[in-house]
């Protein structure tokens, strides 16, 4: 079987979804594997990386008419499209349920489609969890960035000329992204506050020594491990609660994605308005629609003096990390679908059920 690595043509995006090292395992699996012409580049790996384990370097044009299997990182555009033909595979990040067209454009394609952000929550999935392994990354360098475009220092700091406080770092959603945002910002010497609508998670902020921000959430739930969306008298709840925190706040990051979902709104242009003159906000959640009214993806916009800056995808500034990560990922996934060389087609299994998308051209998942 052959398997066609795709370089990615997303805006601003630098990772690669299969790494010389992995692309090495996958050969010594019994595949063959195809990479496109400086796919790996902005990731640091040269196409003699590739090339010196046997993986061929080709054309973009010549990796879709060759490969039976296509993997990209980000969803299948419309120019990719173009090029796929009926029976070809593919598989990436689609996020199926806020892409309806998408999904009906590969099933007019008669393709089949698995999606990599639709990994179920369950511990036999982890090895394959690619949102987790990328969000990790994510929460590490939204404190860096933030780090970087705050006028102020993390650390309380002693001096002759007076004592420097110690920033206020607020984060919405501790999940895999948030967690390591508040290791990481703890680490620098921040005050830390966080919140999420799941109680089970203060716990998890409380011991890397940030203060949870409860918030009475009777009546909402959570599902396969993610966040459900929030009813409108939670959010009015938790804007209350969290608002004198926000206020103080020189840095938030917000995390809270729901999966298939427009992101929800967890800051409006009202609390906006009245933060801290110099605060920085870096929504992580700006590709499905922001958590912060007044966020666009990939822009900073600046708000009464607060810099709101949207992004989704943090991992590209440590590329190489995150394309080592996302390639095991994505190898585990491929081994638990095949049988040798050969796609199980088993139907009946959890991961496979969930993750596949579009059987050559009838969606399954919707």
């Amino acid at each position: 079987m052959k398997i066609g690595i795709l370089k990615e043509t997303l805006d601003g995006e630098r990772r690669v979804a299969i790494t010389p090292n992995i692309a090495k395992q996958l050969i010594a699996s019994g595949f063959e594997l195809l990479v496109e012409e400086g796919a790996g580049e902005y990731s640091s790996f040269k196409d003699s990386d590739y090339k010196n384990v046997e993986v061929a370097v080709e054309k973009r044009a010549v990796i879709f008419h060759e490969a039976e299997v296509l993997l990209k990182i980000n969803p299948f555009d419309e120019e990719d499209l173009k090029l796929v033909d009926e029976g070809q595979i593919l598989i990436s990040k689609l996020y199926h349920k806020s892409n309806p067209e998408l999904i009906q454009a590969i099933a007019n394609k008669g393709a089949t489609a698995f999606s990599m952000d639709a990994i179920p929550r369950i511990s036999r999935a982890q090895d394959m969890d690619v949102l987790s392994s990328q969000n990790n990354l994510a929460g590490y360098k939204a404190v860096i960035l933030g780090a970087f475009e705050m006028t102020k220092i993390f650390p309380l700091m002693m001096t002759s000329a007076g004592t420097i406080a110690p920033a206020r770092v607020l984060i919405y959603g501790v999940g895999v992204a948030g967690l390591q945002a508040i290791a990481t910002a703890k680490r620098l010497g921040a005050i830390v506050e966080a919140t999420d609508i799941r109680s089970e998670t203060k716990e998890q902020a409380e011991s890397l020594g940030a203060k949870f921000i409860s918030v009475d959430n009777e009546g909402e739930e959570t599902e396969g491990g993610y966040a459900k969306e929030a009813s409108a008298d939670y959010q009015k709840r938790q804007k209350e609660a969290v608002n004198k925190s926000l206020f103080q706040a020189d840095l938030v990051i917000t995390t809270a994605n729901i999966p298939g979902r427009k992101a929800p709104v967890l800051i409006t242009e009202e609390q906006v308005m009245q933060m801290k003159n110099g605060a920085v906000i870096i929504d992580l959640a700006a590709a499905q629609g922001g958590n912060c009214e007044v966020s666009e993806i990939n822009k900073t916009i600046v708000r009464n003096g607060v810099k709101v800056i949207g992004t989704s995808i943090d991992p590209r500034s440590v590329s190489t990390n995150a394309s080592d990560l996302y390639a095991k990922n994505i190898y585990n996934y491929i081994k638990h679908l095949t049988e040798g060389t050969n796609f199980k087609w088993d139907l009946e299994e959890e991961i496979t059920d969930e993750t596949l998308i579009v059987q050559n051209g009838i969606i399954r998942n919707n």
